[in-house]
């Protein structure tokens, strides 16, 4: 097996992903039928999955090879030797930068990032991870700077255009994270995340029923996706179809019956419905999932405060209020209290 490594450097070198997840597959596949295992193969696959836009898979092999303080430094000295040997290969400070950021070394990683677009500026993949690290480290201008400079390079490079557009949403951008959307969408037709996103950025701008269509498209392509049940029953909650709501809550945890945000849902429609006792148990199924759901908090409160339970009412207005991260929310929340007669200690 001591080929192994070496061919799939000259292929990183090359930039032959495809040869690189072949050769790190069979590898992978000879170490398991001999009962031993190497990190630097499913390092090899980690970093083809991130390339190709496969998280999920990404995951995974970083957890096979990335986890462990050996694996670490095994890959590293892998990695070290690649980059001693090839310098001036803008591969090789890719995959060098792509090491540091996922052994937990991202700011280190930044200038090997630097070094493969001064070397290949013709390549998206150091723009899009450069973009990533910026992410994390709150500097969402100097991302989006990035993020754009992957989309002139590759128009085709689809998580870069997925995260233009989030950054633009993010900033409340949305009339310029829409085209990027609807790109990626051209380019994969069927990503329901693609189509979730532009769901989500159409509601924003009150197009409801275009949004209702990507929803409903979304699911079509991922039914067993909770989040986009619940999702699609906030817009039809906004659109006040209570009912076709309530569908898509009880949707989501049928998905996922530890999903507390559909919970809470369901337990302020019963609410506003004035069944109140199964707003209470909808609510308490939610902090059983979630023990830090400000707004389940919040509707139990509601309940004892008009069950003249002042001292547990409190108690659930401060745990909202704790957990609570949304400003709006927040201020209507301690709205609440002092309507209840609450007094707050600032």
């Amino acid at each position: 097996m001591a080929e192994f490594p070496d061919r799939i450097q000259e292929a990183m070198i090359r930039g032959d992903w495809d040869l690189v997840r072949r050769e790190a597959t069979a590898w992978a596949e000879a170490l398991e039928r001999d009962g031993q295992a190497d990190p630097r193969a499913p390092f090899a696959l980690n970093v083809v999955h991130l390339i190709r836009g496969e998280f999920a898979a990404a995951w995974e092999t970083h957890r096979r090879s990335l986890q462990d303080p050996e694996d670490i430094e095994r890959v590293r000295a892998w990695v070290d030797a690649m980059l001693g040997q090839h310098p001036e290969q803008a591969n090789a400070q890719l995959v060098g930068g792509m090491f540091l950021a996922q052994s937990g070394q991202s700011e280190k990683s930044v200038d090997r990032y630097k070094a493969a677009i001064r070397l290949d500026p013709r390549s998206p993949h150091p723009h899009y991870f450069l973009a990533q690290i910026h992410e994390r480290a709150d500097r969402v201008e100097l991302a989006i700077k990035e993020l754009r400079e992957a989309v002139k390079v590759d128009p085709t490079h689809a998580p870069a255009r997925t995260n233009l557009g989030v950054a633009y949403q993010e900033q409340g951008r949305i009339e310029m994270a829409i085209p990027q959307y609807r790109e990626v969408i051209k380019l994969n037709p069927n990503d329901s995340v693609a189509h979730a996103n532009l769901a989500c950025a159409l509601a924003e701008q009150g197009k409801l029923e275009p949004a209702l269509g990507e929803y409903k498209e979304a699911l079509r392509l991922n039914p067993a996706d909770a989040e986009l049940h619940f999702a699609l029953g906030g817009l039809y909650e906004t659109k006040g179809r209570v009912d076709l709501a309530m569908r898509e809550y009880q949707e989501a945890l049928r998905m996922n019956a530890e999903f507390a945000p559909a919970e809470t849902a369901l337990g302020w429609i019963c609410f506003n419905k004035e069944r109140k006792q199964d707003a209470l148990d909808s609510f308490g199924r939610a902090l059983k999932a979630n023990p830090e759901e400000a707004m389940a908090y919040y509707g139990i409160a509601r309940i004892y405060a008009e069950r003249g339970k002042t001292d547990l009412a409190m108690e659930n207005y401060a745990q909202a209020l704790k957990y609570e991260k949304d400003p709006e929310r927040k201020s209507t929340i301690m709205s609440q209290v002092y309507r209840d007669g609450g007094v707050w200690d600032s």
